[in-house]
Order: C-alpha cells, then structure tokens, then sequence
C-alpha cells in the first residue's frame, strides 16, 4: 500500500491531478462507449496506476528517451492519453498502418516495434475480458508501446535515423535532431493522423529516389549496390539542414561539381577539384602516428569536410598562407632540395612574425618537421597555388574556394586532388554572380589585367596596366577585397545519388561515407 501511495501523491501534488482520480475516469467512459460494454466503467485510475508504473519500470530500459517519456507521463499523472484520444477515433490505426509501410522509406516495421504494437491493439480491439482487471495490463502496454513507437518512428522519418555529427568525423553541418521538447511534443500532439501524415517526406527530390527504390526492389532488378545508394541519400535527404534560403551555392563533393542556385534554376554550373582521398588503412596508420610522433608515419587526409557556411568575401590576386601540414609534408622537402624553390615560387619565410629577407641562405637541415619554426605565404601572381581569385567563407577547417594556376586537373574525371580546399573551373563567372554591381565587377576585373566592360573606363584600364608594367619602380602586386551586397549562403555537400530529368543519376561514393552510412543504417533495415 505504501507503493501505491508513494506514486500517487506526485501525481495529485500537480495541478489538476486529481481530476484523472474521479470514479470512472475518462479512458474508462471511452472504452465503455467505444465497446457498449459496461465492464469498462469499473475502471480504477489507482489500480491502474500500480499496474501502469510496473510496466513503466520494465520498459523503460528499451525506450530511446527514456527520460523524456518518464516526464511525460508524470507531468500527465500516469493517464493513457494516446490510448485514450486516438484508440476509438482511430489515430492509433494509422500509426499502425504508416509504420506497416516503413518499408517504402527503407526500413524495417520491427524497427518500430510494429508486432507488438499490432498484437496490442488486436487484444484491446477483441473486448474479450472477463474482468476490469485484465484491461490494466494491456492499456499500459499499449500506451507505452505506442508511445514509443510513435516517438521513433516520428524521430526516423522526420529528422532522420542517423545523427551525421555523430557518425562523420569532418561534418560540420548544423542539423537539427530531435530533442526533448519536440519529443514532448510529438506525444501531446492534438492531431496524431496528421501529425503521422506531415512528417512524411514531401520533397520532389525524396519521392523520385523513393520511387526508383520501390521499383527496383518489386521488379527485382535492382542490385544491392544500387539499392543501398538509393536508401543511403534517402537518409541524406532526411536530415534537417539549415534554411539555405532562395538563393544558395552547393558544391556536390561525389559529382566534382558546383551549382548556383536560385529556388530550383540553376544560374550557374562548373566543375570543382576537391580533397584527395585519404590513405589506405588510414585508421590504422594514426594509431602508429599516435604511438610514434614521427611524421614520417603521419597518414594524409586532405578530404574536403561537409560543411556550410555563408560565402562573404573575395580576395582578388590572393596571398596563400601555406598550412603547417603543407609546410612540413611538402614545402620544406622542395627547401631541402634546392635553395632557390622558395624565391623561384614567390614564397615568402616568416620567423616569429617577422620576414626573413634571404630564406634562401637557411640551412633546412637544421631543423625538424615536426618542430618547424617558419611560416610560409606565396605572394600574390601568376605562380601562386589560389591563382586570382580566392572565395572565403567562415569555418573551422581553413577551407575555401578559389582559383587555381594548374587547369588540367578540371580535364580529369576523378577531381579528388586537392589538399583540401576547393578549386573553381570559372572563378571569374563565379565572382561576378557573387559581387552582383557592374561598378564592382569591372574595378574586380581590372585588378586581374581584363578590360571593363564598361568602355568608359578604359583610360583607368591603361593606367593600371601601365602601373604593373613600371619595372623602375618595381610595381608589387598586392591583394584586393571584394564583397557582396549579403552574404550568399554555401553548402559543401557529400549526395551519390538524385534524380534528373527523371532519370536517377549515381555517383561514385568517393571517400567511402555510403559505407559509413550504410553500415550504421542496416540495422534498421
């Protein structure tokens, strides 16, 4: 009896409690109505409530947010609210039926414990109980089951099955999950079939690679490769990403592409070079590095991260700060071998801050990759790696956009060849949509030695020109900033397969994440 108490005090101490406590309450006048059967009247809230917190301790260790499901109930005293609102109405019919055909979105029904769900609702639907007693055991079975069937299902299909922050090590996308207020309020929802019909994918994009995965999978000719693509960038398209507005750049990293777009135009389109793969075994290899120190042993990874940022700035005839990997891995390699490769490349040495004016007289040898003591930067000009043009964006990982003086690697159909950044086949076409002011366009252009479009200038053109050509007083070429009139928001994606023009287009999966996904995924499938 002491129990008994001790869990119903909380409940009665909240507001409104006690009205869950009156002589027949609510769930018990619905049964009755719903079944015409009387039995249901005699129902007890305080020996339901015993039975209903003894289920509640035994299921809760396989709820997916326990916690959040425990308030609930405690906050609503215990009363079977799903049960109540959407058993006679029919609301728990159609999360049965949706999650019957959890297939068309990949995954297996078991997932949402679609059996046991079903068995509950057959016995409560039979009204075959010989007393008041046997009901309590299967409403609480079928409300907390329900409860958490729901909440997965709704977490699944709405938000995704996969945290991709969690799983990807070089994602930096702010997606939004599931949290305990959304959860809360998935089970108070006033309106479960159309909560059940809203969190359905909606997008063109999600229903062609639904269709070609139904297609595939009732003709049966589609491979396992395929199909795995086709559930894998389901689940990409699932996951809630930041508004990217009307107007937005992606890069695909699989397609070795970049698109402008404006609501669903393309304005623009050209082919990008990304980051090359990592190293074979690359798992293994840092664990060595971890042990050994030595950078000999340290295994590259110049992937480019998913990402996305807002582009802000162009940095015309870019100075390029050479990264400390680079420096070590590559740059002090070439100092070793010949004295004049900094100088012959416009590099420039800094030791604490300050230039050093002949790097070529430092003698490499004297000094250890790991612990370096210069930076480098190539100055502004033809030689340099960023070419004219460089695109900058906030982020974490030194990444950006821009050009490059090196045009075949665009010829190639792997572009994975970059050490991380991303190099643009039309940088000039690109900071003209970015600046988006003639003004601007044509003083940005002048910069790189092109004519401005408007013949008005000319005369400014030739003096420019003349300027750089003015070996007496030993012109220097130095960076310029351009902007646009807002910031334009970018995303740096990882997508293997969509749709076009109807017809499903594949992508190799370049750094291995379709594994990743894939992987975490099949347990759901």
């Amino acid at each position: 009896m002491k129990r008994v108490l001790l869990f119903l005090i909380p409940f009665c101490l909240t507001f409104n409690a006690c009205n869950w406590f009156k002589e027949t309450p609510e769930v018990g006048l619905m049964l009755a109505e719903h079944f015409n059967n009387k039995l249901y009247k005699k129902f007890d809230t305080a020996e339901y409530n015993v039975i209903f917190k003894k289920h509640l301790d035994s299921l809760k260790g396989g709820f997916s947010n326990p916690n959040t499901v425990v308030a609930f109930y405690l906050q609503n005293n215990g009363e079977p609210r799903l049960v109540n609102k959407y058993f006679a109405n029919g609301g728990l019919d159609s999360l049965e039926n949706y999650i019957s055909r959890s297939e068309e979105h990949g995954f297996n029904p078991q997932v949402f414990n679609f059996k046991k769900l079903k068995t509950l609702m057959a016995q409560l639907s039979a009204n075959d109980f010989k007393s008041i007693s046997e009901v309590y055991p299967v409403v609480a079975d079928l409300e907390l089951n329900a409860a958490e069937s729901l909440i997965k299902y709704n977490n699944f299909i709405y938000y995704g099955s996969l945290n991709p922050r969690k799983l990807l090590s070089r994602y930096y996308v702010p997606v939004k999950r599931p949290d305990s207020l959304s959860i809360t309020a998935v089970l108070a929802t006033e309106d479960l079939t159309k909560l059940l019909h809203d969190i359905q994918p909606a997008s063109e994009s999600y229903r062609e690679l639904q269709s070609a995965m139904l297609k595939k999978k009732r003709t049966g000719k589609g491979d396992d490769e395929a199909l795995k693509t086709l559930k894998v960038n389901m689940e990409r398209l699932r996951w809630k990403l930041p508004d990217l507005g009307e107007e937005y750049v992606e890069v695909n990293i699989p397609d070795f592409s970049l698109t402008w777009f404006d609501k669903q135009d393309t304005l623009s389109h050209m082919k990008v070079c990304v980051g090359a793969v990592r190293e074979a075994n690359y798992s293994d290899k840092l664990k060595l590095y971890a042990k050994s120190g030595s950078l000999d042993d340290k295994p590259k990874n110049h992937e480019t991260p998913i990402l996305y940022s807002k582009l802000n700035s162009i940095q015309v005839n870019p100075i390029w700060n050479i990264p400390v990997s680079i420096a070590r891995s590559e740059i002090y390699w070439q100092a070793v071998r010949d004295p004049y490769y900094l100088s012959n490349n416009n590099i420039k040495v800094y030791y604490k801050g300050k230039q050093v004016m002949d790097p070529d007289t430092i003698q490499w040898n004297k000094y250890s990759r790991e612990k370096l003591p210069f930076q480098f930067k190539q100055g502004s000009g033809e030689g340099n790696a960023l070419g004219k043009f460089k695109f900058i964006f906030d982020n974490g990982s030194s990444i950006y956009l821009h050009d490059t003086n090196n045009k075949s690697g665009f010829a190639r159909g792997n572009r994975a060849i970059s050490h991380g950044c991303v190099r643009v086949e039309k940088p000039l076409e690109f900071a003209e949509r970015m600046v988006k002011d003639k003004y601007q366009y044509d003083q940005l252009r002048m910069e790189v030695s092109l004519p401005p479009l408007d013949t008005t200038k000319m005369e400014v053109y030739r003096k420019k020109l003349a300027k750089k050509a003015d070996t007496v007083n030993i012109f220097q070429l130095k960076p310029k900033w351009f902007g646009p009139k807002k910031p334009i928001p970018l995303i740096i994606n990882y997508v293997t397969a969509w749709s076009k023009n109807g017809v499903i287009q594949y992508r190799a999966d370049v750094y291995g994440l379709d594994e990743t996904l894939y992987a975490a995924m099949k347990k759901f499938m």
